[in-house]
């Protein structure tokens, strides 16, 4: 049997981000052969990953890349705070972004058989899971292409709690970056009136004309209420038609239209959202953290 150093514990460690004791049991495993070291480490942390797939990660982080005519938006998911402001979350979340921004997968399963440093997203996954000890996830992301004279905005909230990407055809990045900031701060469901489903248009315009007539209102200025109210509705709902923050005289399509171009899309990330988190009081959290 070999004999393991405290130097190559250390360079498993490095490598790996495995615990101490994980390290030299896997280099005594392998009779101190790096390579199957690592592979043995990888092998018990798909074990260890299995194991927290029941768990709820909706704590995490988003964020952004813009590589070229390429610019992605991700989010990457733990179960606590606590993770989530960790360094090594933070390094991956960006190698992870960074790798999907260059490649543009075209699904999660594709994102995670990407290469990045000695393996593939999966493996650095894996591995943050093992060095946490907490489920860690890559949720979604989504890629979008320059296709001639666009330009790509991004603007991260609170450290990555909210992350907006903006695309205008036309203008330049000052302006779609204003436009993301104005996107995570007003949280638009669409882009413009085009992109609502037929229903919801119906469905809102139903319930605004039987308020208008349980209101008592006549008959004949019922359809100009309704109109106006809808109109209150999308401006609400919609990023070409919400007022701009930073000009409320002008709404966002005014704004890009007065830089010479045109809202193409957006995508807006926040962390966890429409996942149903458990609820634990901040004592259990700690407790949770110190008991691993």
């Amino acid at each position: 049997m070999a004999s393991i150093t405290a130097k190559q514990v250390k360079d498993l460690r490095d490598k790996t981000n495995a615990g101490m004791m994980d390290a030299k049991k896997a280099l005594v495993e392998a009779d101190g052969d790096e390579k199957r070291a690592i592979e043995i480490l990888r092998e018990k942390g798909v074990a260890k990953a299995a194991k927290k797939s029941g768990r709820v990660a909706a704590a995490g982080l988003t964020n952004f890349k813009i590589d070229g005519d390429n610019a992605a938006i991700v989010e990457v998911n733990a179960e606590t705070d606590f993770v989530s402001g960790n360094d090594d979350f933070k390094k991956l979340v960006t190698s992870v972004t960074d790798v999907i921004a260059k490649e543009a997968p075209k699904s999660v399963d594709d994102a995670m058989a990407l290469s990045v440093d000695e393996g593939t997203v999966q493996d650095k996954i894996i591995s943050t899971t093992q060095s946490t000890g907490e489920k860690v996830t890559l949720r979604r992301f989504e890629v979008l292409k320059n296709t001639g004279n666009d330009n790509f905005g991004a603007y991260i909230h609170n450290g990555g709690e909210i992350t907006a990407l903006v695309q205008v055809e036309g203008a330049d990045e000052a302006t779609a970056k204003d436009v993301a900031m104005h996107a995570a701060a007003q949280n638009p469901e669409f882009l413009d009136r085009n992109d609502i489903p037929k229903e919801r248009l119906e469905e809102e315009h139903s319930k605004l004309r039987k308020e208008a007539l349980d209101e008592g209102k006549p008959e004949k200025i019922v359809d100009k209420m309704v109109e106006g109210r809808l109109n209150k509705f999308l401006a609400g709902i919609c990023l070409a038609d919400q007022p701009f923050v930073k000009d409320p005289d002008q709404t966002v399509q005014q704004f890009v239209e007065s830089k010479g171009g045109k809202l193409k899309t957006f995508v807006r990330y926040e962390v966890g959202e429409g996942i149903e988190k458990e609820e634990q009081n901040f004592a259990d959290e700690v407790n949770s953290q110190i008991n691993k």
